[in-house]
């Protein structure tokens, strides 16, 4: 029987074991796949100059800007794509772009 659950299709699964056109009828999450190695720019976090406005967060295309206790942390470079948004939504320069991962 064909996967439909997003968890259970792999690199590895045959052309058996995937449904017709590759569709899928399960919930899946973007959790599950760490995506941050498309990256070809890394965002760079500079905690002395956050004022912890919060501005970089809601702008985040993939949620990789944690915030704990109303205080934004490092970022989630699994997830994060380097778009450089928050970059340039930060007033204070707390954030700057880099080439590479």
């Amino acid at each position: 029987m064909a996967a439909t659950d997003i968890t259970k299709i792999t690199e590895k699964s045959s052309w058996q074991d995937i449904t017709e056109g590759n569709q899928i009828y399960a919930a899946g999450t973007s959790r599950l796949f760490n995506t941050g190695e498309w990256r070809t720019q890394t965002p760079v976090f500079h905690s002395e100059k956050c004022k912890q406005c919060l501005l970089c967060v809601p702008v985040c295309p993939d949620s990789s800007i944690p915030v704990c206790e109303s205080k934004r942390e490092d970022f989630d470079y699994d997830h994060c794509k380097g778009c450089g948004i928050c970059a340039k939504v930060c007033p204070f320069d707390a954030i700057s772009m880099k080439e590479g991962q």
